[in-house]
């Protein structure tokens, strides 16, 4: 068989591994993806009530903060509606004489769904405050977006 005998090209096997390798490329990125949206952006509405309380507090602008955790930023207008937990108390508990001091610096560690298997109103939403090593378990309801204490004391990750 000479130079000029030989067969004609067959693109067909380069398409096909092409192909493959873009399937598999496919097969790993998607899943990736899809885990990176749910565990980072799911709970992204109150990941965003979390900060923009914290980002009061830090500010030291507790109207603005008792608002923000009372998902009502006109509390003002009803503020006998909010007696059960008033705003001096919310100062005292979060300003510069409460558990944490002046409020510099907060970051959320991780936000969780306690009933997975079933519906739940709301999540947990851990934040590390002052870089202390003790985390603070928030409560944050998904559809109001109203803040409390969370009863269950969470840690997203726990000590080794």
């Amino acid at each position: 068989m000479a130079l000029m005998d030989a067969k004609e090209y067959d693109p067909r096997p380069a398409q096909r591994l092409r192909k493959q390798i873009i399937a598999v490329v496919a097969a790993v990125l998607i899943p990736l993806g899809l885990w990176f949206f749910i565990f980072h952006y799911y709970y992204w509405p109150q990941r965003q009530v979390v900060n923009k309380l914290f980002a009061a507090l830090e500010r030291q602008d507790f109207d603005t903060a008792y608002g923000i955790y009372n998902a009502d930023p006109g509390w003002k207008q009803h503020a006998a509606k909010y007696n059960g937990y008033s705003l001096s108390q919310f100062t005292l508990d979060w300003g510069p004489s409460g558990d944490y001091g002046k409020i510099t610096k907060h970051q959320i560690d991780c936000v969780l769904d306690p009933a997975r298997k079933g519906s739940s109103s709301g999540v947990i939403v851990v934040v590390i405050i002052n870089n202390r090593t003790q985390p603070l378990s928030l409560w944050v309801e998904k559809v109001s977006k109203t803040i409390t204490i969370s009863p269950d004391d969470v840690q997203c990750h726990p000590p080794s």
